[in-house]
């Protein structure tokens, strides 16, 4: 059990040895992410038990979703890292004469922490961390308790790879992050709910510590199926997602809102594509991942009690190996208390709506927080493109589901309940590190265009010149 004292000295090492200079190098950086890359790789069998064991995910499963993004997107540090960290080149401007040269360095923050969730435990952690090195920062890691031993196994991964001083990981409950959050940090990087995210905004803010934050969404992201979409083809993408990971991920689908017209014929498909890829008993099928506690399933299978009447598919679990099979519910309102609310488990509202009126459901959605994902199925891609570009929401696709996170060269995060700041390549290098303008001055041909006197004959050449130069 950690004290305040250690985790204090844990971060005075670690701020000790960033004051070094050591993690400025490009090349000292690059070196150590290719450690990281080695290691990932050499433990993936250690990382694909700790999720079986705490997510029952099948091999297939844990390096899809969780190992195989890892090495991508280390992959792509190590391409761009160079590019990224040249210092910018900017011609300063002629209100700045004769001092012609600015440039922008990329500056790390310094001592840096992670606080990462127990859904996607590797990949929200390793991840992030391998962001934070890219960016020349050291990393202290507060990791779920909840993803025990995921928690064990990085914890002992992070201590064979990198020294304490650069890279460590503290586990432990809510009272170690606290103390943790009681530091001083130079950066805050917090995965998980919006709840937490405002605790952890507020005690950064006592040091006006820069924090990102991705979270899952107030009130969940909707998928919207008009009259005219592929009902198969969206089905069984849908399916998909709700699938992996017994829906405990930030970016699945929530509730889908379906045009009334094509409801019936949808619901037929959803319930054929589940079964299709998870079998009539997912309870029992030993791929299907399960719920991260006794207490998730609780909530799960609490929640589906009272909407048992209107269960069209699912409805049942096992309470011993905490697996709660697909469930859908119809006919929802959208006012109603079970879509306005992230879910985070497998149950699936679904709420009809009028084709007629997609725009007014449009704007039902709009009212509410800020969705970390907006999914559209239709062939009216006019439409659905205005929606994208007119909507706030943190990404989304047309016609697919999720694998907008996994596009190389873009960012990813949510917006106000859904999060602040952006990751991924380059965007993560960017999260974590500040831009430091510095221009380089001349002692020579200095003008006394900005001294005083501003008054009289002076005053006017000199406001004449400045008009000029602002052109």
């Amino acid at each position: 059990m950690y004290t305040e004292k250690d985790i204090q000295a844990i971060v005075s090492a670690q701020r000790k040895f960033f004051r070094t200079g050591a993690t400025l190098p490009v090349k000292w950086r690059i070196e150590q992410l290719k450690k990281l890359k080695a290691a990932v790789i050499a433990h993936a069998d250690d990382f694909t038990a700790a999720l079986a064991e705490d997510l029952g995910r099948s091999e297939v499963e844990a390096y899809l979703c969780d190992v195989g993004p890892v090495i991508v997107e280390i992959n792509e540090m190590l391409s761009g890292l160079r590019r990224w960290a040249r210092p910018e080149l900017h011609f300063s401007g002629w209100m700045c004469f004769p001092s012609l040269i600015t440039r922008v360095y990329k500056m790390p923050y310094g001592v840096s922490l992670v606080i990462s969730p127990f859904n996607f435990p590797i990949l929200l952690t390793i991840g992030v961390v391998a962001a934070a090195m890219c960016g020349g920062n050291t990393v202290v890691i507060k990791s779920s308790s909840k993803s025990a031993a995921c928690t064990a196994v990085l914890k002992k991964f992070f201590a064979e790879v990198f020294p304490p001083e650069y890279v460590t990981l503290i586990d432990g409950g809510h009272d170690i992050a606290d103390m943790c959050l009681a530091q001083r940090f130079d950066k805050i990087f917090y995965t998980g709910s919006p709840a937490v995210g405002r605790h952890v905004l507020a005690e950064a803010a006592k040091n006006l510590t820069p924090v990102a934050l991705e979270l899952g969404g107030e009130t969940g992201n909707w998928c919207v199926v008009r009259a005219d979409a592929d009902l198969k083809d969206a089905a069984r993408k849908i399916a998909f997602i709700k699938l992996t990971n017994a829906g405990q991920i930030c970016i699945n689908i929530n509730q889908i809102a379906v045009a009334e017209e094509v409801a019936e014929p949808f619901m037929e498909e959803l319930k054929k594509a589940f079964v299709k890829q998870i079998g009539e008993h997912a309870e029992t099928n030993p791929e299907y991942p399960k719920l991260i506690t006794d207490a998730a399933y609780d909530k799960c299978a609490g929640l589906a009690d009272e909407y048992r009447e209107r269960i069209v598919f699912g409805g049942v679990g096992v309470k011993e190996t905490r697996k709660y099979a697909p469930t859908i519910i119809y006919p929802v309102d959208i006012n109603e208390p079970v879509v306005q609310h992230e879910l985070f488990c497998p149950l699936l509202p679904i709420v009809p709506y009028k084709d007629a009126e997609a725009d007014d459901l449009m704007d039902v959605i709009a009212d509410r927080e800020h969705p970390l994902a907006m999914y559209l199925f239709t062939k009216n891609i006019r439409w659905a493109d205005r929606v994208m570009q007119t909507r706030q929401f943190g990404g989304g696709c047309i016609n697919e589901v999720c694998i907008h996170m996994m596009v190389k060269g873009v960012p990813f995060n949510g917006t106000g309940h859904s999060g602040m700041g952006a990751y991924h390549g380059e965007w993560g290098f960017r999260e974590f590190t500040h831009p430091q303008t510095v221009l380089k001055g001349s002692t020579y041909f200095n003008l006394p265009l900005r001294e005083h006197p501003y008054s009289g004959e002076a005053g006017k050449k000199k406001m004449a010149l400045l008009k000029i130069f602002e052109k």
